[in-house]
């Protein structure tokens, strides 16, 4: 039986930030128009952090019985390596899914947009498909679009307009930001993770582009906050805070430009998503200063 530490590990914890980041800078741009509501915010967190697990556990759960994860260099997984049932992994990717899906009824309650539970549907859709059913579109070189939409104007979006029941132009710049570098933490795990997933058949876009254009990519999806940071200091001049983000990153950067592989590429997805957190508090901070 797997242990508590090792479920824990199952969330994939160095891949939270993605799911909280997009909250933080959706209810900051909120706030800077004065309909900052914490209660929605608090739902907003839950579903996000909720469906975020899910999806983790999802992927463990299908990448495990497809003997993707046999051979990986990467972080623990539970299915791949003998330590949980597969059917456990499944029931637990299954019932973070459904806390997501409550607190989001809960947050449409209490909005009165009862149309985002097309939106909600889509989410839970986009969780259990990206490596599961019989034509998952993460193995079609999909999951960065995805993840991208999912954790830059979903998640951004939605917790903005679930609060102000409107889209502004801080919002749509800040989902850019969060999109860009939530895509930028999947293109490092699939870096690494381009000759197990070659050779077990999982076509993500890492093994299309090849190591060298997506060390590239990576690269330039990370400088996106940092642009639109300073393209938001023509309404916003605290924004120029997000570049404090910058340090927090230049590890990752370093390792992904140097050419480094395997087990070296590891910490780039906590570094990266850390600089993501970072980005969005510290633009959030600019916001609230403004």
């Amino acid at each position: 039986m797997a242990s508590v530490v090792q479920w824990i590990q199952g969330t994939r914890p160095r891949t939270l930030p993605n799911s909280i980041a997009p909250v933080v800078v959706g209810a900051a741009a909120a706030h800077h128009i004065d309909e900052f509501k914490p209660l929605h915010t608090a739902l907003a967190l839950v579903v996000s952090v909720a469906f975020q697990i899910g999806v983790n556990y999802a992927n463990d759960y299908s990448d495990g019985i497809r003997g993707t994860d046999d051979n990986r260099v990467g972080p623990f997984r539970l299915t791949g390596s003998g330590a949980a049932e597969p059917a456990k992994v499944r029931l637990a990717a299954f019932i973070a899914l459904g806390i997501g899906a409550v607190a989001g009824l809960a947050l449409v309650a209490v909005s009165g947009f009862w149309w985002l539970l097309a939106l909600g549907a889509v989410c839970i859709a986009g969780a259990w498909f990206y490596t599961g059913g019989k034509r998952p579109y993460g193995y079609a070189g999909l999951g960065e679009i995805a993840v991208f939409l999912f954790f830059g104007p979903a998640a951004v979006l939605g917790t903005l307009y679930v609060q102000t029941g409107e889209i502004t132009g801080i919002g749509i710049g800040s989902s850019i930001a969060m999109g860009a570098i939530s895509a930028a933490v999947l293109v490092a795990n699939n870096l690494r993770d381009i000759p197990t997933d070659a050779v077990s058949g999982k076509r993500t876009l890492a093994v299309v582009l090849g190591d060298k254009d997506t060390r590239r990519l990576y690269l330039a999806l990370v400088a996106v906050p940092f642009l639109i940071a300073l393209g938001m200091t023509v309404r916003v001049p605290y924004a120029l805070l997000g570049f404090l983000a910058a340090p927090v990153l230049l590890p990752a950067v370093r390792r992904v430009a140097s050419g480094r592989g395997g087990r070296d590429l590891i910490p780039v997805l906590q570094f990266t998503g850390i600089a993501m957190l970072a980005w969005a508090v510290l633009v959030s901070a600019g916001l609230a200063l403004d």
